[in-house]
């Protein structure tokens, strides 16, 4: 029986949605949800319906789960709690701090419909996380480091564009290739923020805009550039569109921890990624998550849920058999 899928937003995420779904063959979309004119928007395939937000709850009988695809400032700490009174549910939501009680206010509205809810799934939260568990569980005399980059951060570059005379910007993480190796080495160095990633930031500036006060003003940006080492270019909108156009992404995880009676054998276990579309790998994981989450509330399983609580075989559309003759 196929899985029914409904898709909440239809931006870069929502897309890269439709996209994932249309590579199972357990999945397939019932509908795509947004606060735009349906008119106006054309999923890849014209098949799939387009409908109004709110006309959502009127088909609560025709979806098994809703992939959320809103920002996690503003849409899915509302979304994510009111669609779970009526759907099955998965979200990205990914302001670390704030997860906790991200958790409790979903958890309490799927306790009531007995509905199930996968948040801050994607690569971290999400991928990182388990790596970062894992790791921490099997060796407890450690230390977990996570880099991110060389990749497009969303955030920072939107916060870039805000900047007066600013008309489009990227921005990029990197880690510091020094400090990488420290932490490959096993030495588990203590580590600053500047010491960790350096920013670089390709701007587009209004005609007539003061460059150095544009350049300053990102620099010493509390909470996004003031702790780093920050590098302004400014170049043209060809320039920027021709070799600034994707939003590829990627990072490490990496754990150095020690056993022995006197801790003298180090182990180092590293997980990374490489993505060339951020938004299209989310998205992924997010689909993988939907099966899970249909799977475990056919069990009766109801609450709000995070990667730590499902089991790999929910995720996976082959059967548990299959997994342990392919995959064990």
């Amino acid at each position: 029986m196929m899985i029914r899928v409904g898709i909440v937003g239809y931006g870069n995420l929502g897309k890269g949605v439709e996209s994932a779904v249309s590579k199972t063959k357990d999945m397939e979309i019932v509908g795509i949800f947004s606060r735009r004119d349906p008119s106006s928007i054309h999923p890849h395939d014209a098949n799939i319906p387009v409908y109004k937000m709110e006309d959502a709850v009127n088909m609560k009988d025709d979806i098994d789960v809703m992939v959320l695809c809103g920002g996690s400032a503003k849409d899915l700490p509302e979304q994510t709690k009111e669609f779970a009174k009526y759907f099955n549910v998965v979200d990205s939501f990914d302001t670390h701090a704030r997860i906790p009680e991200h958790f409790a206010a979903v958890d309490a509205e799927c306790k009531e419909s007995n509905k199930i809810a996968v948040i801050s799934t994607g690569w971290d939260p999400g991928m990182f996380s388990l790596n970062r568990v894992y790791a921490s569980a099997i060796l407890p005399e450690g230390e977990a480091y996570t880099f991110w980059g060389k990749g497009v951060s969303q955030g920072h570059s939107d916060a870039v564009r805000r900047v007066e005379g600013v008309k489009d910007a990227r921005q990029y993480t990197i880690p510091v290739p020094e400090a990488l190796d420290a932490v490959r080495s096993g030495s588990n160095p203590t580590l600053t923020t500047r010491q960790k990633h350096t920013r670089e930031v390709f701007a587009v500036a209004e005609e007539g805009a003061d460059l150095d006060k544009i350049r300053e003003e990102i620099v010493t940006m509390p909470n996004y550039f003031d702790e780093y080492d920050t590098t302004v270019h400014f170049i043209d909108e060809e320039t920027l569109q021709r070799e600034h156009g994707g939003i590829p992404h990627g990072g490490f995880v990496i754990y150095s921890g020690k056993t022995g009676w006197e801790n003298e054998n180090k182990h180092v276990i590293e997980y990374s990624l490489q993505l060339d579309s951020n938004p299209e790998f989310t998205s992924s994981v997010l689909v993988a998550y939907a099966r899970a989450a249909y799977r475990m509330n056919q069990e009766g399983m109801k609450g709000c849920k995070t990667p730590f609580d499902v089991a790999p075989s929910y995720l996976h559309p082959l059967s548990n058999e299959e997994l342990r003759a392919k995959m064990l």
